[in-house]
């Protein structure tokens, strides 16, 4: 029997997370015969699946930073065209709030910090006007700095839509497909995989958590990844009115800290943690940290202890020794390393996708002519716009702690990306995502999806 033949591709995009997807994304639209591999059964299966959602101005990145030039690239980019994809944007402005005198010394430091990073509208909030804004707020809360311009986003939809993008001008992905090894025989990379083997003239390791490890497929890594656990709460609906701007501590070197926000799903998220760990793959929740969080959160926030935690969960950042992003062409190699790229990745990602580009073109090659972007229509899941239950689909709900109809369920399951787990499902739709975890509607859901996920309902956790 002959054999198969490998597919060829102009770039081969390896991890699925928020900055592989719009790497795909920039490439695919620049007319580049594009693939994403993806080790799990989704994108967003790693570390992109478990963040806070912030749109952020870079307001605290080290000035002149690789990441705070891709930071507010993305952010500028992201506003540009977030309406035409209909991703929501919540406009709640954030503060770093000093709760001791050697925090509020250290306000002076942000704001100067700010302005050399180009974000000038940031000022100096003292106690009587922080208690006006924030009045559910803690009164050992002594001064704070206002920074207009950070935003709460859909950190699930947003990664899917560059995707689709993708996909609609030719793209193609595959799920299950981890990257084991690969040659380069000096023009042409072929990669192996769960899924067969691929051929690509271009190689962006995207891979997060596992960076270091396929960075090695090609040239001994300069740097580590050093997994950094964070785990957060997730407070019923009732507790996002406690709180107008996103509450952000003032940060330390090692970690922005704990932060209080709304979600854009209408709950109050409070996290992460940071803790340093060796293991890659454990993202698991841990009781006496979770309660240690409950109990800096009310230390915060004091009316929280009225209000239950419906949810918890965790992520692993995929931090490295350095401060700075990792990203570097590896000359005569054909590969481009993305690595390093700890929690400001959502709102960084399309302009990292850009500075990508930028390196492919000045030290490999260039792709055109350009493709039209298309625009597909994402649903909404935003708790304050109108919801396909509200305006209606014809269906009828199915999910009703988050207002998830039948509809949103089979139009997920037969999208242009659709979804093929159970995890993905969730972070379509939020359907068994709410109070109940499920309790009502799973067994509806088993029956919507039966024969449509690559593992049954009832086959495990698939989050």
């Amino acid at each position: 029997m002959p054999q198969k033949p490998v597919p060829n591709f102009d770039v081969i995009v390896i991890g699925g997370g928020v900055v592989g997807c719009a790497v795909m994304r920039r490439f695919a639209l620049n007319g580049a015969k594009a693939l994403l591999l993806e080790r799990g059964e989704d994108i967003l299966s790693g570390a992109s699946k478990a963040n806070s959602a912030i749109l952020h101005t870079g307001f605290d990145a080290p000035p002149g930073s690789t990441e705070v030039a891709c930071m507010q690239a993305g952010y500028a980019e992201y506003l540009e065209m977030h309406a035409a994809l209909n991703l929501p944007v919540l406009e709640t402005g954030a503060l770093v709030v000093a709760w001791n005198d050697e925090q509020r010394a250290a306000l002076d430091g942000i704001i100067a910090k700010a302005h050399e990073n180009g974000v000038g509208d940031v000022q100096l909030v003292e106690r009587d006007a922080l208690r006006r804004a924030e009045p559910h707020l803690a009164d050992s809360a002594i001064a704070a700095v206002s920074v207009p311009r950070e935003f709460v986003i859909d950190p699930w939809s947003s990664p899917l839509a560059y995707l689709r993008q993708a996909v609609a001008a030719g793209a193609q992905y595959r799920f299950n497909a981890e990257v084991t090894g690969g040659e380069f025989d000096g023009k042409m990379w072929r990669l192996r995989t769960g899924q067969g083997e691929f051929n690509g003239r271009i190689v962006i390791n995207c891979s997060g958590a596992q960076g270091d490890i396929v960075q090695g497929i090609c040239t001994p890594p300069t740097f580590e990844i050093r997994p950094r656990k964070g785990q957060f709460l997730v407070y019923d609906k009732s507790a996002s009115d406690l709180i107008n701007a996103i509450i952000l501590p003032v940060p330390t070197p090692t970690t922005k800290g704990v932060v209080l926000t709304k979600t854009i799903f209408g709950n109050l998220l409070l996290g992460p943690t940071a803790e340093e760990q060796d293991d890659r793959e454990n993202a698991t929740v841990d009781h006496d940290m979770l309660q240690g969080l409950i109990d800096t959160g009310t230390a915060m926030l004091p009316d929280l202890s009225d209000h239950p935690v419906t949810a918890t969960y965790a992520g692993l950042r995929p931090a490295t020794q350095f401060k700075d992003y990792q990203i570097k062409a590896e000359a005569g190699k054909n590969w481009i390393g993305v690595n390093g790229i700890r929690s400001t990745g959502l709102t960084a990602a399309l302009g990292i996708a850009a500075y990508v580009e930028q390196l492919c073109a000045e030290h490999f090659t260039s792709f055109g002519p350009p493709v039209a972007p298309g625009f597909p229509t994402m649903p909404n899941l935003a708790q304050h716009l109108p919801r396909a239950s509200q305006t209606g689909d014809g269906t009828e709900i199915l999910c009703h702690c988050e207002s998830v109809t039948r509809g949103d369920v089979e139009r997920a399951l037969t999208a242009e990306v659709p979804a093929r787990s159970l995890g993905g499902l969730r972070r379509r739709t939020r359907v068994m995502m709410g109070r109940c975890n499920g309790f009502y509607c799973s067994a509806r859901v088993a029956e919507l999806t039966k024969g449509k996920l690559d593992r049954p309902l009832d086959g495990g956790d698939q989050t």
